[in-house]
């Protein structure tokens, strides 16, 4: 803020250094060049004065002095301020800048806080510079003429003449051929049939028109309670508001509803400003004479009227005004009110507030009396709906519906087609119904194709008022929930606005979905102290976005933008607040009316147990059974609560009987109930594996549980002739899995030895910023997933060679290979022609050698199938050791490598230390 006031400053100099030079540069008009200025079009006399420096303004006044006849329009009755300078006026707009911020800073305070303000004083905020009438406006005809106006007289007929006759003191007029008239105390009309009876009568065929032309100044005083009180010059046609907007309106404590008119010591009139604002009544705003005093005594009682009404304000009151004046003074009720429970807050006798309750639907209410510091608060009427019936999700038209005795599913929704959406579940939908004051609820579960297509009666249920009825999506992977994802973007937007970042976790922790929470099991970052996935911290907006959510799921029944998009939420999403209902409603004794289901079904989870629900049902709800459930049997898990304790029991039933029908293995369910829905024994989803390469058929090939390697080469036609064996390849996405995670331990505990001693062996800190290069590095190292297989001992059936398949295990089988690769610390790496009886050295040498920081000692291969070996010798290789083409040959880098100046160095300093050592003892 300093630095732009110095900038304003800055300009300002700029400003005033500019224009004092362009008044000195001005030139001063003569008569001539001004005769000739108003002759040429206007925008030709602004571009002459821009480019020599004329000043307008001095033109104007200047044709202004010329003119004999003033123009009452540019007559000031307030004293013109004085023209400011650049910086003056960058500084007023600095400040009127400043003044806009507060004023909107206290208007945003008034708003949250509600704070109730006066009414009618925002009239007079703003402050004209003149308040004169125009003047060309009609003149009344009972306007009273006096000194100083101006009257125009024509004349036309035997002569044509124009006269403009100005009333003197003495009230007469200087007529250049009739002498004086006197028009004293005479009004418009009478003047003009005075004069024109005497042009008449002395001017023989003389016609006239006679128009008031110039209108008088008078001087008026304002006092008492007025912004500024004091003497001042109007026009001869000024009424009482004209008065208190000269004298810039009235103060705080002035009444609005008393304003007083006073002549000659008497009051004349009386105007109260509320007939102006609520009516539009300006038959008392009575016209001003010369001398005449306009009265603003202080306020009297105030009445405060809040809450549902179209205009909440401090209203004055003048006598005894009753609650139905009150109300109206503030616009009326809104369409939101509930005047049958309105209150009056009154200070007793005691000194103490009293709170009334009044009734201003009825008579007695709307006649009862408003004192003088009463509190008037309409409340609001509740958001309830009476009698609606609610319906949410999979439909085409959601939102709250008419209730009448009688009405059925298939009334309130006739078509599945017109009225539900194509997603819909067809087999599960259910009715929440309240089921006593308390707002208890309970569940009813039916199938919509039951009974809207076909009209079942045990479907088609009847409706009670206040229903929820609910459908959902057979597929809650086919929804686009953009719109959805919107509206929670949207308001979390305004939490965020409306709390503050330093407030945001706190306040949105607490409404979190924490009861949700505790229902599913997290998602864990670590098995067995082996890190399966990243901890995810929470920030504020994911805390934001959690509590906003699980707010407006609670509130799901009565939030309309949020059921206009139920369609789009999931199962468990709707069943949400209806499980919570519940798991609250419970009582002491009852267990809660919630079931599970878990294993072979669509849509596992818990459901609200519906009245009188079976097994059938709750798979039903869960979308029914997937291909491989096991239908012979399922479990039932059952809590017993018994007057010392609780025990569960486990019963097994027949559930194809059951999903029949059979009310012997159809039980009834009891709260807090859980099934099972096994898997088929020896049940397998597809799973496949892929051969690639030299085999007769390569492909995609389909396994059962505990299918071989063998069998499916077998399958696949065996290898063909150009199929070399030992370098195939055998890659699993398990394998590959490990090793990755093998990778993230490895990385994992050199980050604790370069914390806590460095990589070196000596002990030397290695830089950070490396470090932190490697071990990234080493982190996006990814796995390949190789699993070692020797396929020449499975071809020739070798069982404990042979594997065991896996879903998505890939075998590629490649061409005869005929070459050696030689790689790592050699003069030249390359690939070399496979010839039979070398050996390894041979190799070596063929790529120039090792270099000079090569760990030869160490050097091993990686064979064609996989695995690696090493030499059974420091230099040689034993009989076993036999290379085979699509080997590799690696040289490692010797890691305690030193050159020559730095073992010399090292050897030097050993020396020293050692003479000195020796010059020690034998100086002893």
């Amino acid at each position: 803020m300093l630095l732009k006031f110095k900038k304003f400053m800055i300009a300002g100099l700029g400003a005033i250094c500019l224009l004092s030079v362009t008044a000195q540069a001005a030139v001063t008009p003569s008569p001539q060049m001004i005769e000739q200025f108003k002759k040429l079009p206007k925008a030709e006399q602004e571009r002459v004065a821009k480019q020599y420096g004329l000043d307008p303004s001095m033109l104007d006044s200047t044709m202004g002095a010329q003119n004999p006849q003033q123009d009452f329009s540019d007559f000031q009755f307030i004293n013109a301020r004085e023209v400011e300078d650049e910086k003056a006026k960058e500084m007023r707009e600095q400040q009127i800048l400043v003044e806009e911020v507060a004023q909107f800073l206290k208007d945003q305070k008034d708003k949250d806080t509600k704070k109730l303000q006066p009414y009618g004083y925002d009239l007079f905020a703003g402050e004209p510079t003149t308040f004169a009438p125009v003047s060309d406006i009609p003149i009344p005809g009972e306007y009273l003429v006096g000194p100083g106006d101006n009257i125009k007289v024509q004349l036309y007929g035997k002569e044509n003449r124009e006269y403009d006759l100005v009333i003197s003191r003495d009230g007469t007029i200087q007529f250049p051929e009739l002498g004086p008239i006197s028009v004293l105390g005479l009004k418009f009309d009478d003047l003009r049939k005075t004069i024109s009876a005497r042009i008449k009568q002395q001017m023989i065929g003389v016609q006239s028109n006679i128009t008031m032309g110039e209108l008088r100044s008078m001087r008026i005083f304002v006092a008492g309670d007025a912004y500024k009180p004091g003497s001042y010059t109007v026009s001869s046609l000024s009424t009482i508001t004209q008065a208190l907007f000269v004298a810039g309106g009235i103060a705080e404590i002035g009444s609005l509803r008393n304003i007083q008119l006073k002549r000659n010591g008497k009051l004349i009139a009386t105007l109260d400003l509320y007939d102006l604002l609520m009516r539009g009544d300006a038959s008392k705003d009575m016209r001003l004479r010369s001398g005449d005093v306009v009265f603003i005594p202080s306020v009297g009682g105030l009445v405060s009227v809040d809450g549902e009404v179209r205009r909440p304000a401090i209203y004055e009151l003048v006598g005894k005004e009753s609650m139905g004046e009150v109300i109206a003074m503030a616009g009326g009720l809104t369409g939101g009110a509930y005047p049958k429970s309105s209150s009056i807050e009154r200070y007793n006798a005691q000194g103490l507030k009293s709170i009334k309750n009044v009734d201003l639907t009825t008579e007695q209410g709307r006649a009862a009396k408003a004192k003088s510091g009463d509190i008037v608060k309409v409340k609001t009427a509740s958001m309830q709906f009476e009698d609606a019936i609610t319906v949410i999700g999979a439909v085409v038209r959601p939102g709250k519906y008419q209730w009448y005795q009688g009405q059925k599913i298939s009334d309130l929704l006739p078509s599945v087609w017109g009225d539900l959406t194509p997603s819909v579940d067809l087999d599960y939908a259910i009715i929440v119904r309240e089921i006593n004051k308390q707002g208890d609820i309970e569940v009813h579960q039916f199938s919509p194709s039951k009974s809207i297509i076909n009209k079942e009666l045990k479907s088609d249920l009847e409706l009670s008022p206040r229903d929820i009825v609910m459908f959902f999506n057979f597929s809650d992977d086919s929804q686009n929930r953009f719109d959805l994802n919107a509206l929670v973007r949207e308001r979390v937007e305004k939490v965020v606005q409306l709390v503050g970042d330093n407030s945001l976790s706190k306040d949105l922790f607490k409404a979190g979905f924490s009861q949700l929470e505790n229902q599913k099991l997290r998602d864990r970052s670590q098995l067995g102290g082996v890190v399966v996935a990243k901890e995810q911290a929470e920030d504020d907006e994911a805390l934001a976005i959690k509590g906003e959510v699980n707010r407006m799921m609670a509130n799901l029944f009565e939030d309309s933008e949020l059921i206009q998009l139920s369609g789009l939420m999931n199962r468990s999403e709707l069943l949400y607040p209806i499980i919570m209902k519940l798991n609250h409603q419970s009582r002491s004794g009852t267990s809660v009316q919630v079931v599970a289901i878990k294993g072979q079904v669509y849509h596992e989870g818990m459901y609200p147990l519906a009245v009188n629900a079976r097994i059938s049902e709750v798979v039903t709800a869960a979308g029914g059974l997937k291909e491989g459930a096991y239908t012979s049997r399922a479990e039932l898990t059952r809590t017993n609560t018994l007057a010392d304790g609780s025990s569960i029991t486990h019963k097994n039933i027949e559930l194809l009987p059951a999903l029949n029908g059979e009310l012997n293995a159809n039980l009834v369910l009891q709260g807090r109930d859980i099934l099972t829905v096994m898997t088929t024994p020896e049940w397998q989803e597809n799973k496949s594996v892929e051969i690639r390469g030299e085999v007769r058929f390569p492909g995609v090939y389909n396994i059962r549980r505990g299918e071989s390697l063998k069998d499916v080469v077998e399958r696949a036609g065996g290898f063909t002739d150009y199929a070399y064996l030992p370098s195939s390849v055998f890659v699993r996405e398990s394998v590959r899995l490990q090793e990755q995670l093998e990778i993230k331990k490895l990385a994992d505990q050199l980050r604790r030895d370069i914390a806590t001693r460095g990589v070196s062996k000596d002990g030397d800190v290695v830089n950070y910023a490396d470090v932190q290069m490697m071990l990234s590095d080493l982190e996006n190292i990814e796995a390949v997933g190789r699993l070692v297989v020797d396929l020449s001992a499975i071809s020739i059936g070798i069982e404990q060679a042979d594997l065991q398949l896996e879903d998505s295990d890939v075998l590629y089988v490649p061409s005869t290979k005929q070459t050696i690769a030689v790689m790592g610390e050699v003069q030249y790496a390359a690939t070399h022609r496979f010839k039979e009886g070398l050996t390894l050295d041979q190799y070596l040498n063929m790529s120039g050698g090792v270099r000079e920081r090569a760990d030869d000692g160490r050097t091993y291969v990686i064979k064609a199938n996989g695995s690696v070996m090493l030499p059974s010798h420091s230099m040689w290789f034993s009989s076993e050791d036999k290379l085979q083409p699509g080997d590799t040959i690696i040289v490692p880098l010797d890691t305690e490598y030193k050159d020559n100046l730095t073992l010399w160095t090292q050897v030097t300093s050993i020396i020293y230390n050692t003479a000195v050592a020796f010059a020690s003892i034998s100086g002893i």
